[in-house]
């Protein structure tokens, strides 16, 4: 999944991307909004391009237009220019993001819970190697930066530090040419799936009854948008903010503020690989359950104790856990009622997208405003109360949606489907 190379690698870099249009970082921020727009917009083209075109051509095209944008990055000396590859490249991400869950769904059918799993565990492991790449690998030569600072009058240092800092920012950038060749060269294994599958589409459909009768799909889709803006804007906010609150609130040391934040990722990262095993044994339903209870759980000793930094440390741990796998058994789990259409997956990544945008601006808003009040802690409670309520809701439509389908369709339901039919 190579979305998580481009959303993680933009972080380490995002210093030298300034000093590449010659930009302060306050002045270019404006970056991460492009990105995150273009990406609901290609959520939602992608959307209705899956539905209407093969699946491997459009992804693989996709990955071509990334690459490419990707090769470009480093050459970018204008700003606008910049914000014009990023917004591009975060259109290719809403397609490719949106189309790898439909195909995966498309391709495996009721068996594809271990394999949905797999995909969003390789989210999580982009995630942890992009920035390795980009700062361990390609890094910038921090002693010269330094000797160039206690050497050159202050006076005149913008013209050669902008020369120096240059050049030093594009031995980083060579990040972005070596995921940009990884991608060119995946997208030639989605022509190589083209060439020999076919579509993929008319033979998943093929023989289903699902899809004939959806009595309750758009109330079910509009729940799982709420309830994917709340998980994954809680996500994001937290893996974005325990830092800052475990220094400023909790007052840790630097070092064991980051150890923390690393604890959320690590524990988020192992569990969705355990996970890819995990779900050939469990239902769905039984794994977003016990998530939801480990995160409600969680989330709620953090806020009683959130002073308690041992409580803070375990708690972070079954909170990252708790996280990791309810998207990908959220969009398996409604499989087994309802067929997921481009349309559908699209509606999931801009919920998941608008709550990505949304929560984490909205706490590092009131932490500006109430310093001194654990409002991450109460950001998660709220989301994890919010989303443990909103499943049952899930589960009784879904269920009314399961008998509909076995009296009109009584043939395609001889069996129980895997979750969400008995007890999750």
């Amino acid at each position: 999944k190579h979305s998580s190379f481009l959303i993680s690698v933009l972080g380490p870099t995002f210093e030298d991307l300034a000093l590449n249009v010659k930009k302060n970082i306050s002045n270019i921020s404006y970056i991460f909004i492009g990105r995150a727009g273009g990406y609901i917009g290609g959520s939602l083209i992608g959307g209705v391009l899956f539905d209407c075109m093969n699946p491997h051509l459009l992804l693989g095209f996709s990955m071509i237009l990334t690459a490419l944008g990707m090769y470009a990055i480093p050459f970018c000396k204008q700003a606008a220019l910049l914000t014009a590859f990023m917004v591009s490249i975060g259109v290719s991400m809403g397609v490719l993001d949106t189309g790898g869950n439909v195909l995966i769904l498309n391709t495996w059918g009721d068996q594809a819970g271990p394999h949905m799993q797999a995909l969003h565990f390789s989210f999580a492991a982009g995630a942890f190697v992009s920035p390795i790449i980009a700062k361990l690998v390609f890094g910038s030569d921090e002693k010269g930066t330094q000797l160039l600072d206690a050497t050159l009058p202050v006076t005149k240092a913008p013209a050669p530090e902008t020369a120096f800092n240059l050049k030093s920012s594009l031995k980083s950038m060579w990040a972005y040419i070596v995921i940009g060749s990884f991608l060119f060269l995946v997208s030639f294994l989605f022509f190589l799936l083209y060439s020999r599958c076919g579509t993929v589409k008319d033979q998943s459909h093929s023989g289903s009854g699902k899809q004939l009768v959806a009595k309750h799909h758009l109330a079910l889709v509009f729940l799982l948008f709420l309830f994917f803006f709340a998980y994954v804007g809680a996500e994001v906010a937290y893996g974005s903010f325990i830092f800052t609150f475990a220094k400023d609130f909790s007052h840790m040391p630097e070092a064991q503020a980051a150890g923390l934040n690393s604890l959320f990722w690590g524990t988020f990262a192992a569990t969705r690989g355990f996970a890819i095993f995990f779900a050939t044994c469990m239902y769905p339903g039984t794994m977003i359950l016990l998530c939801l209870l480990g995160s409600t759980l969680s989330s709620l000793l953090l806020c009683l104790f959130s002073n308690h930094k041992v409580a803070l440390w375990v708690c972070t741990g079954v909170y990252g856990a708790s996280m990791a796998t309810t998207f990908p058994s959220g969009i398996s789990w409604l499989e087994q009622y309802t067929t997921i259409t481009g349309h559908t997956a699209a509606a999931f990544v801009v919920g998941a997208a608008l709550g990505e945008m949304v929560l984490p601006a909205l706490v590092g808003f009131l932490l500006g405003r109430f310093p001194n009040q654990p409002l991450l802690m109460y950001l998660s409670l709220l989301t994890s109360t919010f989303t443990a309520i909103i499943f049952p809701v899930m589960y009784k439509l879904a269920s009314g949606l399961l008998k509909t389908i076995q009296m009109k369709a009584p043939q395609v339901w001889s069996r129980p489907p895997r979750s969400g039919a008995g007890p999750p």
